[in-house]
């Protein structure tokens, strides 16, 4: 199982701060997951249907969208940080 984590306004549409899901495929990317996610409809297609307006981090760690997943325990989505 993959621990899946979303902040702010991602958690916000989506109506959950986390959910466990099957593991994607073997190479499947954060941008894949995304994708898939967002073909969920509803909040989730809300939330995810602009990568562009998303930041991702497996296991706690910053990533681009097109780091494969591999066997990473969480990934998080969230919008991008601003500094103030």
């Amino acid at each position: 199982m993959l621990a899946l984590v979303y902040f702010a306004w991602v958690r916000e549409s989506i109506g959950r701060d986390e959910e466990r899901i099957e593991r994607p495929a073997p190479g499947a990317t954060v941008a894949d997951l995304i994708a898939e996610l967002a073909g969920r409809g509803g909040g989730y297609a809300q939330a995810l249907s602009d990568p562009t307006k998303l930041r991702a981090a497996i296991d706690q760690r910053f990533v681009s969208l097109d780091t494969v997943i591999g066997d990473a325990r969480e990934v998080a989505l969230f919008p991008p940080v601003t500094g103030g």
